[in-house]
């Protein structure tokens, strides 16, 4: 808990004189429908911000929602009416004289600013009440994850493509100056085998930094993961247990894709991550009489066709395949509804929607899952256009 009392006495004491309208506050007979946007109130913080200093701890009144209004809050400055108002175009303090009154914003905006930065304990308290009681959307950046993954694997094809076209081929290009001939032979093929190289392995890392974030996504929406304690947890935790907790591995498909795909992570974190030194010494050669010897030596050949070696190189191919066949996975059977809205239509996924059951019914086809994303859409637009 939190002495919210302790925060409201001490923001009240940095606005006065503002205070609450009453009786004997001066306002012109139609201000609410003439106010003007100041210039002051461009500098205001943000609009949750102000709404939760004014009506959840000051206990000001809130006129309520209109047309293109979301919220409306009148506060008297010295006598005189200003409005605080979340509009269509952002939050503002509204004022009844364009010339008399900008001063005066210009001081009321000042003591706002004070206030609010007075009660960020308060603010913390009801973010963490939030959470607590579940009561939060999870932002869903799972469209520009994939774009930024489709990007560089279209790069690693086209770079491969050429290499394949060049492969075994040389350029002969000869110099010659009055004494000498120099003759110079060029491998075609070596600088796009390089650039695909390196192009796959950026977009390895794009693929297992979506997924890191779909699988937060697809747990809520389908495995029953509820609460804000557990979420946290869940980002946390390594990426085989994102895997796990959003998809359970109850076929052979799906447990062939999980330890498949865990090779190439744990390979990838293991070298990449670590600077290209890699993990143990994976980078340490050592003087022999056979000559240099990695200090970590294969005792067995080993069948994994994805190793890295120590030169920065997966075998792409295979790796690059095998993404793709569990992206197409991804869009099969029951979880197709799950990418259709959290892919496709890019919805926030929201907490109170799981533990209610939503979900799991729309969940339950592609028909049901297409009427209730449509319905969310238009009443996030509505919302967004304030069309109350």
């Amino acid at each position: 808990m939190i002495d919210q009392e302790k925060y409201k006495q001490i923001a009240l004491k940095i606005l006065l004189p503002i205070k609450e309208i009453d009786s004997k506050t001066k306002a012109n007979e139609k201000f609410l429908f003439t106010a003007t946007r100041s210039k002051s109130g461009y500098n205001l913080p943000e609009y949750y911000l102000l709404y939760f200093l004014f009506v959840d701890l000051l206990g000001f009144k809130n006129l309520g929602k209109f047309e293109k209004i979301a919220f409306s809050i009148p506060i008297d400055y010295n006598g005189k009416a200003f409005l605080i108002e979340h509009r269509k175009f952002g939050i503002g303090l509204f004022i009844q004289d364009a010339e008399k009154d900008e001063k005066y914003a210009e001081e009321i905006v000042k003591k706002i600013n004070g206030a609010v930065k007075s009660a960020r304990p308060f603010y913390d308290y009801i973010a963490q009440e939030a959470v607590n009681s579940s009561k939060f959307n999870i932002n869903n950046n799972n469209s520009k994850l994939f774009e930024r993954f489709d990007f560089l694997l279209k790069l690693y094809k086209e770079n491969y493509e050429i290499y394949l076209k060049n492969k075994g081929k040389t350029e002969k290009k000869v110099t010659k100056s009055q004494s000498s001939e120099t003759i110079i032979i060029t491998s075609l093929d070596f600088e796009y085998s390089q650039k695909s190289n390196w192009f796959a392995i950026s977009c390895i890392e794009a693929f297992f930094s979506w997924t890191e974030h779909l699988f937060i996504h697809i747990a809520v929406i389908s495995q029953n993961v509820t609460t804000g304690k557990e979420i946290s947890n869940l980002i946390d935790a390594e990426w085989k247990t994102k895997f796990t907790s959003a998809i359970p591995i109850t076929t052979n498909e799906i447990s062939k894709f999980y330890n498949d795909l865990l090779i190439v992570r744990q390979q990838l974190r293991n070298f990449v991550a670590h600077g290209a030194f890699g993990k143990n010494g994976n980078a340490f050669m050592f003087h022999s009489n056979a000559g240099a010897v990695p200090v970590i030596m294969n005792h067995k050949k080993t069948k994994n066709r994805f190793s890295l070696n120590g030169q920065l190189s997966f075998k792409e191919v295979e790796v690059i395949e095998l993404i793709e066949k569990f992206i197409s996975f991804l869009w099969k059977d029951s979880l197709e509804p799950i990418m259709y809205y959290t892919q496709e239509c890019e919805l926030p996924t929201i907490l109170t929607m799981a533990s209610n059951g939503f979900y799991s019914t729309a969940i339950g086809s592609m028909e049901i899952m297409r009427i209730f994303s449509d319905k969310l859409m238009s009443d996030f637009d509505n919302s967004a256009n304030m069309d109350w």
